[in-house]
C-alpha cells in the first residue's frame, strides 16, 4: 500500500502504536491529553519500533460518552501536530469513523490510513471521502455503536463465519466504491462476548484467508482480564500471548499499547516461522 509515496509492506508484520488522546479510555496507561505527554509517548512509540501511531480522540470502549465532531477533532488535532513535530516520516493512521475529521485530518498532515470502528456505516460520506483522498482504510466489525454494541451479541450463526461473510459483502462494497487499500479488523471486543473472542481469535486463519491485510486489537482488552480475572494493567502477558497466535494465524499488523513488546513477539515469531 502507498502513503505519500511510502510504502507500507505487509509481507513483514507490523505494529501501530495506540495513541489515546482522550481521557476515558478503558486502559488508564493510554490517557494522554497533553501535549507533553502526547509527545512522550509519540517519542517513546517510535524509539520502540513502531512503524504506524493511531490517533484517537473519541473513546471506543463499551458504554464510552459520546462526543461532538468538534470535541473529537480538537484532540486529534492537538496529536498530529504533535507526531509531525517529532518525525515526518513515521505512517500516521486516525482512529475515527468520521469523514469530517478525515478531511481536516488529510488537510493537516497530508495523507492518512483511516481507522473507522464502523467501516463505513456510522458516516454516509466516509467511503466517498476514503475514495477520493485513495486513502488506506481500515474496516471494522462491529453492531451498534460503543453505547450499545455489548448488547448485540447474538449471531446466527458462528463468530467466525458472521464476520467473514460480513467482510466479504463489505469488501465487494467498498471497492465498488472505488476504496482500494483495504486492512481488516474482526473488532475484537466489538460486538463480541469473551467467548466469542476467543471463537473468533481461534479461527482468524479464516478471515486472512480472504486476502488482506488482517489488523487485530487484542492490547489489554477485556477478554484477556476477565478471563484471568484481572485488571488492564495486569495484562501485558496475556497480550503477548495472543498477539502470538494471531501472528501465527496470519495477522498482518498488531495494534497495542506496549509496543516494545509487539516488536519483540514479532522477532521471536518470525526465526521460529524461518525454522519451519
Amino acid at each position: 500500500m502507498n502513503l505519500s509515496g511510502r510504502e507500507l509492506n505487509f509481507r513483514e508484520p507490523q505494529v501501530m502504536a495506540i495513541l489515546n488522546v482522550t481521557d476515558d479510555s478503558f486502559y488508564a496507561g493510554s490517557r494522554n491529553m497533553e501535549e507533553r505527554a502526547i509527545s512522550e509517548r509519540v517519542v517513546q512509540a517510535i524509539e520502540e519500533g513502531a512503524t504506524i501511531i493511531d490517533v484517537g480522540g473519541y473513546s471506543t470502549r463499551p458504554g464510552a460518552k459520546d462526543i461532538s465532531l468538534e470535541e473529537e477533532w480538537q484532540r486529534v488535532e492537538r496529536g498530529l501536530k504533535c507526531i509531525r513535530d517529532i518525525s515526518e516520516d513515521i505512517a500516521i493512521s486516525v482512529d475515527t469513523f468520521r469523514s469530517g475529521v478525515v478531511e481536516r485530518a488529510v488537510a493537516l498532515v497530508g495523507d492518512i490510513i483511516v481507522n473507522d470502528i464502523s467501516a463505513g456505516e456510522a458516516d454516509a460520506q466516509m467511503v466517498d471521502v476514503v475514495a477520493h483522498h485513495k486513502l488506506p482504510y481500515i474496516a471494522m466489525h462491529m453492531r451498534g455503536t460503543p453505547q450499545t454494541m455489548q448488547s448485540m451479541t447474538q449471531y446466527e450463526e458462528g463468530i467466525c463465519e458472521s464476520v467473514c461473510r460480513y467482510f466479504t459483502q463489505r469488501v465487494e462494497y467498498l471497492r465498488q466504491r472505488g476504496v482500494n487499500d483495504i486492512i481488516l479488523d474482526p473488532g475484537f471486543g466489538f460486538a463480541k462476548s469473551v467467548e466469542q473472542n476467543f471463537e473468533l481469535l481461534g479461527g482468524l486463519s479464516s478471515l486472512s484467508a480472504l486476502g488482506y491485510p488482517v489488523l487485530v486489537g487484542l492490547s489489554r482488552k477485556s477478554m484477556i482480564y476477565r478471563a484471568l480475572d484481572i485488571t488492564p494493567e495486569e495484562s501485558l502477558a496475556g497480550t503477548v500471548a495472543l498477539n502470538w497466535e494471531a501472528l501465527r494465524q496470519g495477522a498482518s499488523i498488531l495494534r497495542v499499547h506496549d509496543v516494545r513488546e509487539a516488536r519483540q513477539v514479532i522477532e521471536l515469531y518470525n526465526r521460529v516461522k524461518k525454522q519451519g
